[in-house]
């Protein structure tokens, strides 16, 4: 009854906090505490309402629960002879019992220390396995769209090479339809004639053995030589499996001026290509190149009638940047635009432009040399700003087995402590905000690093939030202060199944078991499972004492009563999770809930009969109280 609604309300209030996740993450988030909600009140009155009445009408028969019965009392006389056994030799033994509890707590920082010996490692979310990537190539400035052309060619037969690949299809000079990933990476202005995008599709997850990152990995290794050869950067954008970023490490340099910012900035590209963990290393600098432009004699053209409109509109169609119109084709639902273009040979050649005819007054022309003349200039490079400050920025992605953004980003930490800035700055970078001091040279870390950060901080305040809410229930059935406290004891303890865990599997699966945010997710569920379990222990004892029990005896007859449905709770969790124990996205939850859950329960077997006899004047009280108001009653 009770025991059973408030164990229900304590899951609850643990995922509810969750649909508060700011940022990118909260949509992400914040179906997991509305529908883990629902279905845990829909569970609740299945209950009470259909377990009742499909026992009374499925039921069999009395020889067989007779015999059920007699298994059942077995099992429980086998577990009250092992409780009778470990439960007062740790109650009256001080130096097991101090030794017991400064074990569980020596082991708690020793299952910790192997997040900072990188046994576990830490990433927002996984790797997903998505049957698409994207290859972006990114030549020098100024080089011609042919160039461009033959190397996305070359990109295209080598991904052929790949068995898992099903089609192709490259974008030179122009951006492909873009996506979430693309929108936030800003691909869709991509359409200068020196970048190129190349769309790989791939089979079916169903049909291949090996995931779509793996197959990026290898496109990876194959695509660098070419990359090499004609000095182009060649990336490999995956499908994220969260909310995407410019790239998952991302240095955003500030600096007093452009010099020093471009410097800084060159610097750490080099430092980031030195450190074996990043891949894909580029920066949004753009090299200075030289281009011809076109200057109108608006004095020559206002004589000879011919108007500076005619003149762009000419030498636009002539280059095959004006579009004339457009036809549709059946039922298409985009146009085709009609261009037309001057030969590859002329187009190239501004001498060659400069007997363009461009149409003039009563049906005449003249040739476009006589209306000005071709200059050779040098473009200015793009400009960056965030918030109204200038800044450029230095990406890469984080590849191999620390392949979350942290370990390199630490490293490159690690080596900028020597280096100073041409303005004389030790180069130091801030984790959660802009550097205060627009006139000195800093950076900020961006990238998934800042996904990662507000979706851990807020996760963190949320669980904290979800355990004052937990110990208010608590408080609020037992009218006691004491006791909530004993009961949320066992909640630490399950990480010394979760990380632990995460290591095994990763050792077991030969892959990389990614401590993620879905591996929160679990520890947080946790938290008002492991307490069920807690309050089914200690109000079966009150129970017990209430009958006048003592309380070392109500607590040995609390376990032996108890500890069958609880393991049966416990083993039922971990057969749901172990469904989604081999999907790349929700197996760090998956590995919390089923290495967690049977980890904490066998110690909360132990720690919470300990808390109890040390607590026994709370539970008399506790007993008395409800004498009292069932008396009134």
């Amino acid at each position: 009854g009770n025991p059973t609604i408030l164990a229900t309300f304590t899951v609850v209030a643990a995922l509810m906090p969750m649909a508060f996740v700011s940022g990118l993450m909260g949509p992400y988030m914040a179906p997991i505490p509305v529908l883990g909600s629902i279905a845990m009140v829909i569970s609740l009155f299945a209950a009470f309402a259909f377990t009742s009445y499909l026992a009374m009408r499925i039921r069999p028969s009395m020889a067989q629960l007779e015999k059920a019965e007699q298994a059942e009392h077995a099992s429980n006389e086998k577990l009250d002879r092992l409780f009778r056994k470990v439960i007062p030799r740790l109650l009256d033994s001080k130096a097991a019992g101090y030794g017991f509890l400064g074990g569980l707590v020596l082991l708690f920082f020793a299952v910790c220390t192997m997040f900072y010996t990188t046994a576990v490692t830490v990433k927002m979310l996984p790797y997903d396995n998505k049957p698409e990537f994207a290859v972006v190539i990114d030549m020098p400035e100024g080089t011609a769209l042919p160039a461009t052309a033959n190397l996305a060619r070359a990109v295209a037969e080598q991904l052929r090479e790949i068995p898992e690949v099903t089609a192709l299809q490259t974008y030179t000079g122009t951006a492909r339809p873009f996506d979430f990933n693309g929108m936030v990476r800003h691909y869709y202005l991509r359409a200068d004639p020196w970048l190129a995008e190349i769309q790989v599709q791939l089979l079916n997850k169903k049909e291949r053995k090996r995931s779509s990152h793996q197959i990026a990995e290898e496109a990876r290794a194959l695509l660098a030589p070419l990359g090499r050869d004609v000095g182009a950067r060649i990336t490999i954008a995956e499908m994220p499996p969260g909310p995407p970023v410019i790239q998952a490490v991302v240095a955003e340099i500030y600096g007093p001026n452009a010099v020093t910012r471009r410097q800084v900035a060159a610097d750490m590209t080099a430092l980031f290509e030195s450190v074996e963990g990043l891949a894909d290393v580029d920066n949004y600098m753009s090299q200075p190149y030289e281009a011809w432009r076109f200057v109108i004699d608006t004095q020559k053209a206002s004589t000879k009638g011919v108007s500076t409109r005619t003149v762009i509109e000419t030498l636009s169609t002539a280059m095959g940047a004006y579009k004339i119109t457009d036809v549709r084709e059946g039922s298409a639902l985009e146009p085709t635009w009609i261009v037309i273009e001057a030969p590859l040979a002329l187009r190239a050649n501004p001498k060659a432009l400069s007997d363009l005819p461009v149409p003039g007054p009563g049906g005449t022309t003249l040739p476009l040399a006589e209306l000005g003349s071709f200059e050779r200039i040098q473009e200015d490079p793009i400009i960056y700003h965030k918030d109204l400050r200038p800044l450029e920025y230095v990406v890469g992605d984080a590849v191999g087995r620390l392949g979350a953004p942290i370990y390199p980003m630490m490293e490159i930490d690690e080596r900028l402590q020597d280096y100073v800035t041409p303005d004389g700055q030790t180069l130091s970078g801030t984790m959660t905000g802009k550097p205060d001091d627009e006139g000195l040279s800093a950076f900020e870390w961006a990238g998934e690093w800042t996904v990662t950060y507000e979706t851990f901080r807020d996760m963190g305040a949320a669980f904290a939030v979800a355990l004052v809410l937990i110990y208010m229930l608590v408080v609020g059935m037992f009218g006691n202060f004491l006791v909530p406290a004993i009961i949320m004891a066992p909640i630490p303890l399950t990480l010394l199944g979760i990380v632990p865990g995460h290591w095994l599997v990763g050792l077991l699966t030969g892959k990389n078991a990614f401590f993620t945010a879905t591996s929160m997710i679990g520890f947080i569920a946790l938290a008002g499972i492991i307490v069920r379990n807690s309050i089914l222990l200690v109000d079966f004892a009150i129970e017990e004492v209430r009958q006048g029990i003592d309380v070392r005896e109500a607590v040995l007859r609390s376990c032996k009563a108890r500890t069958r449905p609880i393991m049966i709770t416990a083993f039922a969790l971990i057969g749901g999770a172990s469904v989604i124990l081999t999907d790349p996205i929700f197996q760090g939850m998956a590995i919390s809930l089923m290495f967690g859950v049977f980890v904490s329960t066998v110690l909360t077997l132990l720690v919470i009969p300990l808390g109890c006899v040390s607590a026994a004047d709370s539970l008399r009280e506790i007993a008395a109280a409800r004498d009292a108001d069932a008396a009134k009653s």
